[in-house]
């Protein structure tokens, strides 16, 4: 039987990889506001507040850091800051089951941003490893798996906690990324890996001079950033709008993780799908409609009564999930040379992680100034804003 080329190896451990970093990413967002007020004795707005700030403390950190690590890996290697970001991570997401108070909680959480790197390093190695005629095919691949992954955790963390407790939950975490780099380091091969020496590729201005369209990269980036905006100013009051809805009842980690994780079952059945269809039809044009379905879903979500109505709806938000961020991750590889595919990447990951801490802050004012709802309503006119955008930076600049 003639034996598997070296990158189709890489994908299928690579996309298992993401996948379960995925979950131990997302598994914690169910229970993280209510693990904080199990710190302290908070009001509502001081909740609303720590629970922002601590979530968004380890993407503040990121978004600096990853453009050095993406010129790392460049010149390195992808493979090593994978290991570098899935060892250290491991450790520290441990080490926060064994906090004390919400200060060090914060502190562990800007740490776990120094290390962060795992899946953008791993979609490098892939777009770098893979033929030009697979690359598609790959990076959807493994797309699919880090949104299944990451959309599915809050599933796992639910039913986690509810087994065992917030802090066995976190060091399980810690085990889960600590497995993740065990597959890297021994199935993993980076055997195409060429350093990049060219001095002027050492700083931001001669990666962009070397961009086919960087005003089209450019926007793409605002893309993401605003993507993850949208999506993470959610995160941190889903529990709390669950034990709004339910009025006291019991369960609420639980359902809270349910319906954090319907996204994720919904985006996995159709992302493979909806990038298939880009192929044939366009990829800017799945992003379009991803924007559109997007805008419907969150302003319904608005006016909910119950936790049943919410979950057919974040379950629905889950189909828009699929044609946005996957479908912009592969606009961006199609789009960018692979001489600077890991410094690309990186400051995608930057856009992610910048999105990442406006989202959580801006939900959290909201909730706190206003109620849940409207917090709904503002993600809304985000992602109209974003549609915009997207038509004028990236569509008109298509080649």
């Amino acid at each position: 039987m003639k034996e598997k080329p070296i990158w189709k190896k890489n994908l299928f451990v690579l996309s298992i990889a993401v996948f379960i970093a995925g979950i131990a990413f997302s598994e914690i967002m169910p229970f993280l506001s209510l693990y904080i007020n199990t710190l302290g004795n908070f009001s509502h707005q001081q909740l609303n507040f720590w629970s922002g700030i601590v979530y968004s403390g380890t993407f503040i950190v990121s978004a600096v850091v990853s453009p050095w690590w993406g010129k790392l890996a460049d010149k390195k290697g992808r493979k090593p800051m994978i290991l570098r970001a899935g060892i250290g991570m491991s450790v520290v997401i441990a080490c926060m089951g064994l906090i004390q108070n919400v200060w060090q909680l914060l502190l562990l959480r800007m740490l776990q941003g120094v290390f962060a790197g795992f899946i953008s390093n791993s979609n490098a190695l892939v777009a770098t490893e893979t033929p030009k005629t697979n690359s598609g095919q790959a990076l959807g691949t493994i797309a699919s798996a880090t949104t299944a992954g990451t959309l599915l955790g809050p599933l796992v963390g639910g039913a986690l906690t509810s087994i065992f407790s917030y802090r066995i939950t976190f060091m399980i975490t810690g085990g889960l990324l600590l497995l993740c780099s065990i597959l890297v380091l021994f199935f993993v091969h980076e055997d195409d890996f060429k350093p990049v020496t060219a001095k002027k590729l050492d700083k931001a201005s001669g990666v962009i001079k070397s961009l086919r369209s960087p005003h089209l990269i450019f926007g793409l980036l605002l893309t993401t950033l605003i993507i993850q905006a949208a999506n993470n100013s959610i995160n941190p009051i889903v529990s709390l709008y669950v034990r709004q809805l339910l009025n006291g009842h019991d369960n609420v980690v639980f359902i809270s993780g349910v319906i954090a994780a319907l996204p994720g079952i919904a985006t996995f059945l159709v992302a493979s799908r909806f990038g298939a269809l880009g192929d044939k039809i366009g990829t800017h044009k799945i992003i379009v409609a991803g924007f559109i379905a997007a805008s419907i879903f969150f302003f319904l979500t608005a006016f909910v009564r119950n936790t049943v109505e919410l979950g057919i709806l974040r379950f629905l938000v889950g189909f828009s999930d699929a044609c946005l961020f996957p479908q912009v991750q592969t606009m961006l590889t199609k789009n960018s040379p692979a001489a600077v595919t890991g410094r690309i990447f990186s400051w995608n990951q930057s856009a992610m992680y910048i999105g990442n801490i406006v989202g959580p802050l801006l939900g959290s004012f909201v909730s706190g100034m206003f109620n849940y709802s409207m917090v709904f309503i503002v993600t809304t006119v985000i992602v109209l804003i974003n549609l915009l955008l997207f038509r004028i930076n990236v569509i008109r600049n298509l080649q």
